[in-house]
Order: structure tokens, then sequence, then C-alpha cells
């Protein structure tokens, strides 16, 4: 099979095209054709070196997220077999329940092998039915940016019909949210500074676009928009630059859940916090459960995910550029075949 590595992370370039011998599926294991995968953030600052949580395993496989069809079973699979359509769940290892480090060290693409490969070997519970009327192109985009959306909302956020959120940006976190948010009846609020991506914002249901270069206080017009109270829930990928404005636009007794740090680490005072009775919760992608869970409201709602490239798996360097380039709205996408 053919699958890139990463020998030394630093940069982009670093990627190298390598033939491997197919792997067999051990017990308890499916062996699946990759049809697709999708970048995040993560996968970028992995290749780059920058990625802080933990150094990637030797000649890694990168890619965290990916979608294709089960070749092959191993002994004991009983819950799916040869045929079906999966995707892979980001942590192999976390099937519900609260984090550990168990499950923190089966995160694809970083503590493991990841999708990157026209064959990999996923647990049995390490892999989800893909929704039915998705194509792998985009059931690829589902693992991580998707669950992390779910489990901010629902999990976290616990959203009801006529809530309002604030989501930050364009990216696949905020674009997940602000589709789930519509179907479960919340309102939006985004951010953005591009023009062109706050009116495709609107398009998908956004009820306000904040242009936050614009309006360097846009903690302030989200308290506008919402007659001085406040969003019940900040979908929160900024970091530094942002999370003090989130205290600020987020009503009392609000959440907060804090996924990226874009802008990079800072020293965060706790006062608005304690002050305005918030509840800060960090997250780390989701579990199986959550995965399955969503994957039922995806189908129950016909919801597409938002693609905004699809590129060869020849072009995968390409891929990773144009994620850096910052140009894309929603999803960058590889085709395997």
């Amino acid at each position: 099979m053919r699958c890139y590595i990463l020998p030394v992370p630093g940069s982009i370039d670093a990627l190298t095209l390598v033939e491997r011998p197919d792997p067999t599926p051990g017990p308890r294991q499916v062996l699946v054709r990759v049809r697709a995968t999708a970048l995040n953030y993560r996968d970028l600052i992995t290749v780059e070196g920058k990625y802080a949580r933990s150094a990637p395993k030797p000649d890694l496989i990168p890619l965290s997220d990916g979608a294709g069809e089960i070749v092959a079973v191993g002994p004991g699979v009983s819950r799916l077999e040869v045929g079906d359509r999966v995707a892979g769940c980001f942590m192999q290892k976390w099937t519900g329940g609260e984090i550990d480090a168990a499950a923190q060290a089966s995160a694809m693409g970083g503590a493991i092998d990841g999708m990157l490969t026209e064959l990999a070997v996923l647990e049995e519970d390490g892999a989800v039915i893909l929704p039915s009327g998705l194509s792998f192109e985009e059931g690829a985009t589902l693992p991580c940016a998707a669950v992390t959306a779910w489990h901010a909302l629902v999990e976290i956020g616990q959203l009801k019909a006529g809530d309002t959120v604030l989501v930050q940006g364009s990216g696949g976190v905020s674009i997940f949210a602000l589709q789930f948010a519509k179907t479960i009846g919340a309102r939006v609020i985004a951010t953005s500074s591009s023009a062109a991506k706050a009116e495709r914002l609107r398009k998908m249901g956004a009820e306000a676009v904040i242009d936050y270069k614009a309006t360097p206080d846009w903690d302030q017009e989200a308290l506008r928009l919402t007659n001085g109270r406040g969003a019940d829930l900040v979908v929160e990928v900024g970091g530094a630059g942002t999370l003090p404005r989130s205290f600020l636009a987020a009503r009392l007794g609000g959440r907060i859940a804090v996924i990226g740090l874009l802008t990079g680490p800072s020293q965060v005072d706790p006062m608005p916090i304690l002050r305005r009775n918030l509840r800060v919760q960090g997250l780390y992608v989701g579990h199986k459960q959550m995965f399955e869970a969503m994957n039922r409201a995806i189908e129950a709602n016909g919801l597409k995910p938002v693609i905004d490239k699809v590129l060869p798996f020849a072009e995968a360097k390409e891929a990773y550029r144009h994620l850096k380039s910052q140009n894309h709205f929603g999803k960058i996408v590889i085709a395997h075949s």
C-alpha cells in the first residue's frame, strides 16, 4: 500500500510518500480501504512540529480523519462486516464516559498512525457507520471537527431551541457548530473578518456576523445583538486573542466550550469567570457514543458537511498548504481514489 509518513516534523515538505506492506487486522480489528481523508488545524501543526500536546510517533502516518469501506475483519469482530462504509474515531479506544490516558494514547494521526494511507487498521469499537446519503468525502470530515462541535453544543452547551450560540470564524468546527445549532433551533451569531465568508455564513443561517477587525470590541456587539444578555454558549477556538472577549460575550451563567488555541497560549484573568458565574469547559474531540448520536442527527436532518476543496491523494501536500493559507471555507478533503 501507499501511505504518507512524517519522518521528522518541521514542515509540510517533510511529508514523504512511501510503499509499505498491506496490514492485516488483528482480533476485534477491521481493515479499511480509505477513500477520503480530511484536514484539521491539528494536522498542520503536527507536521510543522508545533503541536504542544505531544510529539508524534516516529514515521507517523498523519491525519486523524478518514472514511472508507471495510475490506477485511479480524477474529472476534461481530458489529461490523466487509462492505460497511465507515469513518474512524479520532481516539480509537474512547468508546464512552470520561476521557482517560488510554483514550488520549489512541489519538489517530498523533499518538498512533492516522488515515493518510490506502489501507488502515481500526479497532472494531473505533469505527462508526457513515450516515446514509453522505459520500466518502463528506464522511471523512466528521471524526474531529464535527464530533468536537457536537460535544460543545450538545454535551457541554446542552443547547435547546431559542438559545443563542456565538461561533468564531469559518473553520470546520465553527461551521459544523452553526449547522448543528440551526437544526436544534438555536440562534447563531458568528465572527469573521472576510466579507465574502460573512455572506456565506449568513446564507447558512447565521443571524448576524460581526467583523472582528472592524469591530475589535466584538464582545460588546454580541451583547448589543442579544439585548444586553449575551450568548448562552460561546464556541471558543481562538485562545489568547479571543478568550477574554468570549468571557464578556457570554451571558451570566453562560457556557464557554474551549476547543482551540489558534492565536496561541496566554495568561487568562479568571475574574470574569467568577464575576459572571461562567462554566468554562475544555474538550478534546469526543467519544464513539457522541459520534454515533451525531450521525443519527445528521441522517435525520439531511445535514451535508461543507467542503471547500477536494484534492487527489498525490496532492496531499497542496491540501496542507491550502489549509495553512486560511483561505478555505469549510473542510479540505483528500480523495484517495
